[in-house]
């Protein structure tokens, strides 16, 4: 097993505080990605800093993977088909719980929102509890 390094964990924790601060200081919105998605799918004025947004983060990440990461990121052979319904049931969760958990665990956390500390703990179980399942019964 390889020792973990966690630098980048740190620097990548910092640099989306900093960005969600930036973002709420500035344009006076959660860096909530779902919202911002979805958002970003209409017309208007309001869409503009969305995409940028968006393209910002997707350029961020691949600079990342392609340039700075000390070695690639591990891939899993998961089925197209499971990956869509797991997006599909993610989406449902994010409009159900009213946002997602970059909205609610870096924003809303942050802001000390007692709605967004109960979704982040209906995350945080049910992620633990889908973990628990696949591995230990299935």
């Amino acid at each position: 097993m390889a020792e973990f390094n966690w630098i980048p964990g740190l620097v990548g924790g910092l640099l989306i505080g900093l960005s969600a601060t930036i973002l709420l200081a500035f344009n006076g919105r959660i860096a909530g990605i779902s919202g911002i998605l979805s958002g970003s799918l209409g017309q208007g004025a309001d869409v503009s800093w969305r995409r940028f947004f968006i393209v910002g983060m997707l350029l961020g990440g691949c600079l990342y993977e392609y340039w700075l990461a000390p070695s690639p990121t591990p891939s899993a052979d998961f089925s197209p088909w499971a990956m869509a319904i797991g997006g599909l049931l993610v989406g449902f969760g994010t409009r159900l719980g009213n946002g997602c958990t970059s909205g609610h665990g870096v924003c809303g956390l942050g802001r000390l929102s007692v709605r967004s500390l109960v979704a982040v703990v209906t995350f945080l179980s049910t992620a633990m509890l889908t973990v628990f399942m696949t591995r230990h019964i299935l």
